[in-house]
């Protein structure tokens, strides 16, 4: 190991401080020389330090990713949700209209929010699986901005048959939303960056498909039971509160 990788091995196990490693920098090349083969030998003598080190900054790095996503994810204006204003327990679920799995868990969630009075279910719509998928994840998004999100993401959840623009108007006029302010916040650029900051989140999240939860500080991929959500969420009110 030689140059920027091993000072910045050496600086993560503590053997350079940070104004030792910058002085590096000063050293003449022989100097830089004998003091690489000190600490090459150093690292062959102990291994296990290496591997110690490695594993932190591992750990470390996986630590921060983490947090970047979770704040991601809180950054949730303009998403559509259902359920209390003033939760205290939020479910981020990251949704596509022709997902099957997604109607399935779709009458878990609302079986949870109706019972729950301080949940809120968050949509990230993650339209991956079709291109009317897209355009009904714009829909649902645009919806909200009307107020009337709920009764149309019902309609969508529990529409038999493939989605398609026709079905996607039909449910809109059928939930009474007016549309031509639909269609003009369908194309809208606060739509475009809240997709656009959903697929990023997905990305931080490593979500590889829907339905996937976040509910607290636990993910969970898959179709899942009312009763496995209601624990979840018993979970992290206890964390919340400990």
């Amino acid at each position: 190991m030689m140059g920027k990788t091993l000072r910045a091995l050496i600086a993560g196990l503590g053997l350079l401080s940070l104004s030792q490693t910058v002085a590096l920098a000063e050293f003449s090349k022989s100097q830089k020389d004998e003091l690489n083969a000190l600490i090459e030998a150093y690292v062959r003598e102990n291994p296990e330090i290496v591997r110690d080190a490695l594993i932190k900054l591992a750990n470390d790095e996986a630590q921060a990713q983490r947090e970047q996503a979770f704040a991601i994810l809180a950054s949730d204006e303009g998403d559509p949700y259902i359920g209390a204003d003033d939760a205290d327990i939020i479910i981020y679920e990251f949704s596509d209209y022709n997902c099957g799995y997604c109607k399935r868990v779709f009458q878990q969630l609302q079986a949870v929010v109706a019972e729950d009075p301080k949940v809120r279910l968050t949509l990230k719509e993650y339209p991956i699986l079709a291109e009317s998928s897209l355009i009904a994840a714009r829909a649902a998004i645009a919806s909200h901005k009307q107020g009337l999100f709920e009764p149309f993401h019902i309609g969508m959840m529990t529409w038999r048959g493939a989605i398609s623009a026709d079905s996607i108007l039909s449910i809109a006029a059928e939930v009474g939303l007016d549309l031509d302010q639909l269609e003009a916040d369908m194309k809208s650029q606060e739509t475009d960056t809240i997709l656009s900051r959903t697929r990023a989140t997905a990305q931080a999240l490593e979500v590889s498909g829907t339905p996937a939860l976040v509910i607290g500080t636990e993910f969970i991929g898959g179709a899942v039971s009312a009763q496995e959500i209601r624990d979840v969420i018993a979970e992290q009110r206890a964390l919340k509160n400990s």
